[in-house]
Parts: structure tokens; C-alpha cells; sequence
């Protein structure tokens, strides 16, 4: 079952959508290059791009910041500390950090679709600081513990 939120929104750049869901049942909504020309991102490299939005979450939630998978597969283009947190108390512009891990440089324009954006709930925990820890059937065992497959 989906649940409603309000998220106050202002409109940084006015000659830009603001973010949609692009289907009933998504998750994220898809966040635009709010650039003033095209920006090149070479294989290898990394571009701060500029969403032109600002958002006020309510406190006990967060954005998250996610790749979009077209761009992935079909450019190697990702979002590079994804998922990237908005915090509740966060009142900036919305930036996200490109990279092309593709072999062809990226062209970014106005109004592409770069990221999508996914509204979560977020617990905060209280830290207990204690001398053993309750076992476990997996213990301390770490990557690749659970075998290859």
C-alpha cells in the first residue's frame, strides 16, 4: 500500500519540470540537469550537475539519491555515492555527482533525466556500547561468506 507525504518544494531554475513519478507503482522520481549549456563527462571522470530544486523534508525522513538504470546500462553513467542522502534538515539545492564508467563521453543537457529521487522513512538509532556481542550462526564471517552464489 502506498503512503502519501507532503514534501515542501521550491523551484530553483523555473524553466524546469519538477521531479514525477513516471508510473503509478515507482518508487523515484526522476530528477532534471539544471544546466545552462551542455556539459561533457569523459570516461573516468565525475561532474557535479545541478538539479535546480530544493526540497523540506518532514523530520523522520530522508531523499535518496539513486541511479538511473537506462543511464547505466546503455552509457555506464551512475551516480557516484549512491545512494546520496538528503537529510530532513537540508534546505540547498539538490546536486548530483555523475560519473562515467562508460568507454564514450556523456553528454549532459538541460532537462535530462540524471538521477531519481526515492522519499524514505529513516530510523535513528541509540548506540549501546558493549564489551561481547550475542553470537550468531554467521559469527564474523564477511564477504563471500554465504559462498558464490
Amino acid at each position: 500500500m502506498t503512503q502519501n507525504l507532503t514534501v515542501k518544494v521550491q523551484s530553483l531554475d523555473q524553466g524546469l519540470p519538477l521531479p514525477a513519478y513516471q508510473s503509478e507503482g515507482a518508487a523515484g522520481m526522476d530528477l532534471v540537469a539544471a544546466l545552462n549549456e551542455e556539459l561533457i563527462i569523459s570516461p573516468g571522470q565525475r561532474a557535479l550537475i545541478p538539479t535546480g530544486l530544493a526540497i523540506e523534508l518532514p523530520r523522520g525522513y530522508e531523499a535518496q539519491i539513486r541511479p538511473r538504470s537506462g543511464l547505466a546500462l546503455n552509457s555506464g553513467v551512475t551516480v557516484l555515492n549512491s545512494p546520496g542522502t538528503i537529510d530532513s534538515d537540508y534546505r540547498g539545492e539538490i546536486k548530483v555527482i555523475l560519473i562515467n564508467l562508460g568507454s564514450e563521453p556523456f553528454n549532459v543537457s538541460r532537462g535530462m533525466r540524471i538521477a531519481q529521487m526515492v522519499i524514505a522513512p529513516v530510523t535513528q538509532a541509540q548506540l549501546q556500547l558493549s564489551i561481547e556481542l550475542t553470537g550468531s550462526e554467521r559469527g564474523a564471517g564477511g564477504f563471500g561468506h554465504s559462498g558464490d552464489r
